[in-house]
């Protein structure tokens, strides 16, 4: 037995579990590669283990941290420390996710906002979202939480696109905040290949039927 999720419901683990699994299969998690967060109180939250596989989680996967800092964050989410910040900033956040979505990922280190071409994009991102810029990835982990934090007070947003890394976002319903990330991603795709097909043509050949 996990003494560090015993009194942890088990719906909250199989959800969070079944939604990991659901991210992975999309491709916005890797096996090894982001992070998934639940509140438990206000000073608690349940989170994976920065050795858990993603895609196949159980009540072993997970691990109960508190603002008070002991030996469970070593055996914790890298992320841990950003989603803990999160929490401790916003009490609407029930929920935390990182994804390191790949084609948003590789949208973000040639440009500086997301502007969305395709109809779901535009109604649900809006016409642009700035991208935060991680500085030098060597010290990202030592800034991250209180930039991510600040990106969120200074817009009106509950995502970020963090340059290179992927996307950081909390909400109050997972589901919700699922489909958010999977949009951002979808919108990042829809530019990436629209980008390549604008490159293909030198002329105005393009628009000739």
């Amino acid at each position: 037995m996990n003494i560090h999720t015993k009194n942890i419901d088990s719906p909250t683990i199989s959800y969070l579990a079944d939604m990991a699994h659901s991210l992975c299969q999309s491709g916005l998690l890797g096996v090894f590669y982001g992070s998934i967060s639940a509140r438990l109180g206000a000073n608690s939250f349940l989170i994976n283990r920065k050795d858990a596989l993603l895609d196949k989680m159980d009540q072993d996967s997970f691990i109960t941290l508190h603002d008070k800092e002991d030996y469970r964050w070593q055996e914790a989410s890298l992320d841990s420390f950003i989603h803990a910040n999160i929490y401790r900033n916003f009490l609407e956040a029930r929920f935390v996710v990182y994804s390191h979505a790949p084609y948003a990922t590789s949208y973000s280190l040639k440009h500086d906002v997301i502007k969305p071409i395709d109809y779901l994009g535009c109604r649900i991102l809006g016409r642009a979202s700035k991208i935060l810029d991680s500085k030098e990835y060597e010290t990202l982990y030592e800034r991250a939480d209180t930039d991510i934090v600040r990106y969120f007070k200074t817009n009106a947003t509950n995502f970020v696109l963090l340059k290179g890394c992927g996307i950081y976002g909390y909400g109050r319903d997972l589901s919700a905040l699922v489909k958010l990330i999977s949009v951002v991603e979808n919108s990042c795709k829809i530019l990436h290949f629209n980008n390549m097909i604008d490159q293909s043509y030198t002329d105005e050949s393009r628009f000739e039927i």
